[in-house]
């Protein structure tokens, strides 16, 4: 009797301390609820708003041929044009037409649970950050904050309130809302310290569409921060080549080093070009039944980087004369724009704490140095902040989406859900920050895009990020600290 009284009293000591964590974070219920009510709305929109008429039957089209045993790309074709995507999608949407027969309504549906799967998905993001601004080292503890980078509970009601993004999953049908879902999938993954899991995730995204490769610079710099050159390698080796002999990598290291002498920036460019290999292996892998019969038809038409969008579909550049949105030299400014700006964020913004980008390099490489010549031969892996790797993934696609070349309307699902976290990393005073959202929301549901609604869109990116650029950069890493009880015991 007595232990069962106790087994009671310490579930009821349970049960009290979940109700005093809800209280405390009224995030969490709010959430539940959010995710309910969202649910309720997606029903609604599925039961009395018609379909939009726009690349499904191209789809069907497309993923028709491919099940009749058509390997050649550019035959791959719809009734908006050739098949432009890697082969992910193809099998994604096959997959759907099994399900669904092809049919629209039952896909809604589908796409109906896939809003509710991605919006669990940030949800979860949000909440994994919810630490307030990162304590720094003592150092820095005196100063002033700027920009809180704690969103409040009530703000996660934003990402239910946009008109077009519902619009994009449920009545679009968009291949955009699964790279979606699988990107904030592996960000999940990544902030859980899971880089390998994330890693194949985020090249399943990749295979589906390629604007995910926006946040392929800042994941970059976050596995080089985490870990030594060595456990970069070995982890993009391991997303890539389970099973296929990966442990030879160290030594090709090794032999390149001896090679190398002083040269070190060619060390940092391999394991730049390795990673972008990997990525690209993995959707080799994907696209194998298309490459080994056509492979100049498979890469020319799924990661054609060159392809020119049509003006008039342009949300972004409306304001921008047609000749010159279609010239080489408007697509070369805005690339070269988009690596200036992710080389300067990362070297005084993401790179702050530890002395710029070029000192990141150079301490990795001399553990590289100092591991081949086995003075140091054990991996040196730190664990970053889940705010940290949130705040530079977000940041880094933020400036690929103001520098893209055109942004459609079913693109907006690219960022959408980064904007109440970002809003909040800025120092503004938060009517403003409600004003930025509403305007960027109101400019994606513009249709047609115009002068006015193009340029008033990119003006707000533009004070995001400066807003973004003058707030203060959280600290980086998850610091050690000793057990409290543990402390207190020895005290006694």
């Amino acid at each position: 009797m007595a232990a069962k009284a106790a087994a009671i009293r310490k579930s009821s000591h349970r049960s009290e301390n979940i109700i005093q964590k809800l209280v405390k974070n009224p995030k969490i219920p709010f959430a539940i609820a959010l995710l309910i009510a969202d649910s309720i709305v997606v029903v609604l929109i599925i039961a009395y708003v018609p379909y939009t008429k726009i690349d499904w039957d191209a789809y069907m089209s497309q993923v028709t041929g491919f099940l009749e045993g058509e390997r050649d790309y550019s035959n791959l074709k719809g009734d908006t044009g050739p098949l432009v995507y890697p082969a992910g999608f193809l099998y994604i949407y096959s997959a759907i037409q099994y399900v669904t027969g092809g049919q629209v309504y039952p896909a809604q549906i589908l796409f109906g649970f896939l809003y509710m799967l991605d919006l669990a998905i940030v949800v979860f993001i949000y909440l994994k950050t919810d630490v307030g601004r990162a304590e720094g080292p003592p150092e820095t503890a005196s100063l002033p904050p700027r920009g809180s980078g704690k969103v409040p509970w009530w703000a996660l009601s934003l990402l239910s309130l946009s008109k077009r993004v519902h619009s994009i999953f449920v009545l679009r049908l968009f291949n955009d809302c699964f790279a979606t879902t699988l990107l904030h999938a592996a960000l999940v993954s990544i902030i859980c310290q899971k880089w390998h899991l994330g890693l194949v995730i985020f090249s399943g995204a990749v295979s589906i569409k390629m604007n995910v490769l926006l946040y392929a610079p800042p994941l970059l710099l976050l596995m080089v921060k985490a870990m030594d050159i060595v456990g970069v390698i070995s982890a993009l080796a391991g997303a890539a080549l389970v099973q296929v002999g990966n442990l030879q990598v160290p030594f090709l290291i090794s032999n390149a080093m001896m090679f190398s002498g002083r040269h070190d920036f060619l060390i940092f460019t391999f394991v730049i070009v390795f990673m972008t290999a990997i990525v690209f292996f993995i959707n080799i892998l994907i696209g194998l039944p298309f490459i080994l019969l056509h492979p100049a038809s498979y890469l020319s038409n799924a990661f054609n980087l060159g392809r020119v969008f049509i003006h008039f579909w342009s949300v972004n550049f409306k304001f921008v004369p047609e000749d010159i949105f279609v010239s080489k030299a408007f697509a070369l400014s805005l690339l070269v724009a988009h690596l200036s700006l992710l080389l300067v964020f990362a070297h005084y913004r993401w790179c702050r704490h530890e002395g710029g980008l070029f000192a990141v390099v150079r301490s990795k490489i001399i553990q590289l140095k100092l591991r081949v010549s086995q003075r140091n031969p054990s991996s040196t892996k730190k664990v970053l902040q889940a705010d940290h790797i949130v705040t530079t993934m977000f940041v880094g696609n933020f400036i690929g989406i103001i520098c893209a070349r055109s942004l459609h309307y079913q693109f907006y699902s690219w960022y959408f859900y980064c904007l109440p976290y970002l809003l909040w990393k800025t120092p503004f005073p938060t009517l403003l920050r409600l004003f930025l959202f509403a305007a960027v929301e109101f400019c994606w549901n513009v249709f047609p895009s115009n002068i006015s609604s193009s340029l008033v869109l990119l003006c707000v990116h533009l004070i995001i990020l400066g807003g973004l650029w003058i707030s203060s950069p959280e600290y980086p890493y998850v610091e050690k600290t000793t057990d409290k009880s543990t402390s207190k015991k020895k005290a006694r």
